[in-house]
C-alpha cells in the first residue's frame, strides 16, 4: 500500500484521482480548506489548509508519502484589459505558490516515500494561444516550468511530472459547461468532439504515478486540441 497527498482531492479532478486511488485499497490522505463529499471518500483522511495561507500554518504529516497530487486551479478568463493586478496575484497563488509551498512543507516526507513523484497541473492554454487566458496561462505556465526544473533538481530519486487538460467538465468549470449548447459548442472545437470528464485526467494520473521512466514531462489531455 501507496500513502498519497492529494490537494483539493474533495471535488472535481482531484475527488476522481482520490477515489480511484482509494478502490485500489491505497492511503489517501486529502488536504482542503474545508471537509466535503466525506461520504465519496470513505478511508481517506482529511487534513484542513488554505494554502494561500502562510506555510508555517499548514499541518504536519508524519511518515513517508509515496506521491503528491496538487489539484487546486482557477478559471479567470477575461479580456487583458479587464485583468487587474489581483487578479495575476490570485491566479498565481492558488496554482503556483500553492503548489511552491506544499512541496516545500512536505519534501521530507516524499524523500521517506517508495518511488516518490510530484503530479501538478497545467493548461492546454499554455502551449496553445487563446484568447482571454492571459492571467491563468502565465500561472500554468509557471508551472510548467517548476515540474521541468524540480523534476531535474530531484532526480533520480523524486519524478515530477504534470498533466495539462482542456476543459473538463467539473464544479469548477461550471459557468462553461452548465447548458448543453456550451458543452456540445465546446466539444466541437475539439477534435475528438467532446469536452473532457474527470475520469480521462485520473486515468493520465494513475499512467503518472505507476510510469517509473517517466519524469519532466507536461501529459496533454486534451482531446487532441493542442496537436491537431
Amino acid at each position: 500500500m501507496k500513502k498519497y497527498l492529494i490537494v483539493g482531492g474533495n471535488s472535481g479532478i482531484g475527488l476522481q484521482i482520490a477515489q480511484d486511488l482509494l478502490h485500489k485499497s491505497e492511503e489517501v490522505c486529502v488536504m482542503s480548506r474545508i471537509e466535503k463529499n466525506a461520504d465519496l471518500l470513505s478511508g481517506a483522511s482529511f487534513l484542513a489548509c488554505d494554502t494561500t495561507q502562510d506555510q508555517s500554518l499548514f499541518p504536519s504529516m508524519e511518515g513517508a508519502l509515496d506521491g503528491i497530487i496538487y489539484c487546486p486551479g482557477s478559471i479567470n478568463l477575461k479580456p487583458f484589459r479587464a485583468l487587474k493586478e489581483a487578479d495575476f496575484l490570485n491566479d498565481l497563488q492558488i496554482n503556483y505558490l500553492g503548489a511552491i509551498k506544499v512541496i516545500q512543507k512536505y519534501l521530507p516526507n516524499l524523500q521517506q516515500g517508495n518511488d516518490p513523484n510530484i503530479i501538478l497541473f497545467s493548461t492546454v492554454a499554455v502551449q496553445k494561444g487563446m484568447p482571454y487566458h492571459t492571467s491563468i496561462a502565465g500561472a500554468k505556465g509557471a508551472i510548467e516550468g517548476l515540474v521541468k526544473a524540480l523534476a531535474a533538481e530531484f532526480a533520480p530519486k523524486i519524478r515530477v511530472n504534470a498533466i495539462a487538460p482542456s476543459l473538463v467538465q467539473t464544479p469548477l468549470s461550471i459557468k462553461l459547461t452548465d447548458t448543453d449548447i456550451k458543452v456540445s459548442a465546446a466539444a466541437e472545437r475539439h477534435p475528438l468532439k467532446r469536452i473532457g470528464q474527470a475520469s480521462d485526467i485520473s486515468e493520465a494520473a494513475q499512467f503518472l504515478l505507476q510510469a517509473k521512466w517517466v519524469s519532466g514531462q507536461i501529459l496533454g489531455i486534451d482531446g487532441g486540441l493542442s496537436n491537431l
